[in-house]
């Protein structure tokens, strides 16, 4: 697991040497939110519109993608954002994808992958699911990418807001506990489900 740095309330990290990559490594949240959220509509109403998703299987397609996705979620944050720093380039790596977040996690720029990374992911996902789904991608891709962008919307959210006083408050106390208290639990952002699964739920 690797180590979490202590967060910074404010100021944000910088990561590379070159001011135009460094430029392009900040996003608003509302550019890569928009992608997916787009590329979801667009594959449903496509699928939808030229008979690849009849009747009721459009939405259980749709919610198969959308829990998928919140597996994929759990998992890479859990193994892939959390990996252990066991040499320099994986505590490199680890620092680059994840670990500054955890420094800087009031830094709104860096909450999401930038534009022209969203759109070769949203692209990357579409080849894949054709090509292991058939049809059926249109469904998929569609829940798939519905749940990435809320997401990333929770995410922001979580960040950049006061707690709700409402039943919406169990994200955030959820998300605060990984940041803050327990960082090798409570992995899932945008559902706890697989925290519960897989017994990662903080105590």
């Amino acid at each position: 697991m690797a180590p979490a740095a202590r967060p910074q309330h404010k100021g944000s990290a910088r990561l590379f040497a070159n001011p135009v990559l460094e430029r392009l490594s900040h996003t608003h949240i509302a550019w890569p939110v928009s992608i997916f959220f787009s590329t979801a509509l667009l594959s449903f109403y496509y699928g939808f519109t030229h008979g690849f998703l009849p009747g009721l299987s459009a939405l259980g397609l749709f919610l198969g993608g959308w829990l998928l996705f919140t597996y994929v979620e759990y998992a890479m944050h859990r193994y892939l954002y959390h990996l252990p720093t066991t040499t320099p380039l994986r505590r490199r790596l680890q620092y680059t994808i994840h670990g500054v977040h955890h420094e800087f996690p009031k830094d709104k720029t860096r909450m999401a992958m930038p534009p022209f990374v969203t759109v070769f992911v949203a692209s990357l996902l579409f080849f894949l699911f054709r090509l292991m789904f058939g049809t059926w991608a249109f469904g998929l891709l569609s829940g798939f990418t519905f749940g990435y962008a809320l997401y990333l919307f929770v995410h922001y959210a979580i960040h950049a807001y006061a707690p709700p006083q409402n039943f919406l408050r169990v994200w955030w106390t959820h998300h605060a506990q990984h940041h803050y208290r327990q960082h090798e639990s409570a992995f899932g952002v945008s559902s706890t489900l697989w925290d519960h699964v897989f017994h990662t739920m903080p105590f």
